[in-house]
């Protein structure tokens, strides 16, 4: 890695360069990111509306990694690894629920829900389930750190990072509003878009509202660039906000029902976010999305949206029309961002590209990201830390 490139991305923003080339077409580098931003930070694997019932459990790949994240009987979630500590069998291939076990399909070791090692049929010999050598306490499926906010499931796989809540203090102050039950709209509230890009791309483009009157026209109508306002907490975040949201209505007036007891500010606007290093996140007085981008190379991103509600009334017949309409309508913005992602993804194709400029006034919040990413970078080489994930 280069470190003087790197110095230049953290200088002040009227004097800083972009991330260069390498950090969006370099397979070599993609690897070292997904170390070093990946796997030592909080990063968003998922959703818990798609594990709702005790013993739901769902398979996720984290750049390769096979994770199983497991609803347990009190309600909360775990993430193991999804490998079976007798011969590394793959537990679980599709979304199933277990019924209380988790059962490896190859020797059919069980493990309950909490990851312990129930049962080995045979492993003395035919008949014999127990052996002296085989400790079963020490033969658990292996915990990955993890953490649900705004129904994202987020892990740590180093185990290294700071408490999921002490790391976005800051945020979960600022949006304490929101921490409360929400309710996922059901089918027609989650889609997913593939993007011929890197997946940092679509984190810096969430950060900002500069390319508004010219990507999002029709958003832009009503809340204007000059609407807008920074929001930058280093380390955690970076997006931006508008003073003025329009609530979706139907052909007789009606609107979806407001979150209870919300601040008067959240009456007319609305903030969005990235949370470092891969959820995007939106929220507003009836509704907030979570958008999980997973990382597939080096040039390939998928985006998993889910929209949820303030109120399970929302999810009755009355209000389907409205779902449907408030579904389409965040597909298509998200839509209309495609084409500059990938058309940034393509002209980094441009050996003459150094990385770029920022505009001091209107790109801090996606300079701070750039920033966040060079530092994430220097110490993961810095601290030497076990590169086995690596």
């Amino acid at each position: 890695m280069n470190r003087q490139s790197l110095a230049q991305v953290t200088r002040p923003i009227n004097e800083a360069s972009g991330l260069p080339n390498a950090h969006y077409v370099s397979r070599a580098v993609f690897e070292d990111e997904r170390y070093a931003l990946l796997f030592r930070n909080w990063t968003g694997i998922g959703f818990g509306k798609d594990i709702p019932e005790a013993g739901d459990a769902l398979p996720i790949e984290l750049v390769g990694v096979p994770l199983l994240a497991v609803r347990q009987n009190d309600g909360s979630v775990s993430v193991y690894q999804n490998t079976c500590s007798h011969r590394g069998m793959i537990l679980i291939r599709e979304k199933t629920n277990v019924r209380g076990t988790i059962r490896c399909p190859y020797h059919s070791w069980c493990y309950g829900l909490d990851g312990r090692l129930r049962s080995t049929p045979h492993v003395g010999g035919p008949g014999h389930n127990i052996h002296a050598d085989i400790r079963r306490e020490d033969l658990g499926l292996t915990r990955i750190p993890s953490h649900v906010f705004l129904d994202v499931i987020f892990v740590n796989l180093s185990g290294t990072a700071p408490p999921f809540e002490q790391v976005h203090r800051e945020l979960l102050d600022r949006w304490s509003d929101f921490d409360r039950p929400a309710w996922f709209g059901g089918k027609d509230s989650a889609f997913s878009i593939e993007i011929a890009s890197n997946w940092k791309l679509a984190v810096e483009n969430n950060c900002e509202s500069y390319h508004l009157p010219w990507v999002h026209p029709g958003l832009n109508s009503y809340s204007r660039l000059e609407d807008h306002y920074h929001i930058e907490i280093p380390g955690s975040c970076s997006g931006q906000g508008s003073r003025v949201y329009r609530q979706i209505e139907d052909a007789d007036g009606n609107r979806f029902p407001d979150f209870p007891f919300l601040d008067a500010k959240w009456s007319t606007g609305s903030e969005y976010i990235s949370l470092f290093p891969n959820v995007l996140l939106g929220v507003h007085c009836d509704h907030l999305f979570s958008i999980v981008l997973e990382p597939l190379a080096t040039g390939q991103t998928r985006e998993h949206v889910a929209l949820y509600y303030a109120s399970p009334e929302a999810l009755g017949d009355s209000y389907r029309s409205l779902r449907e309409a408030n579904a389409a309508q965040w597909r298509s913005i998200f839509l209309e961002d495609v084409f500059v992602v990938e058309g940034m993804q393509k002209g980094r194709q441009g050996p003459f590209f150094d990385g770029g400029r920022f505009s001091p006034v209107m790109d801090s919040p996606t300079h701070l990201f750039h920033e966040w990413v060079a530092t994430q970078i220097q110490d993961a080489d810095v601290t030497g830390r076990d590169r086995v994930l690596g």
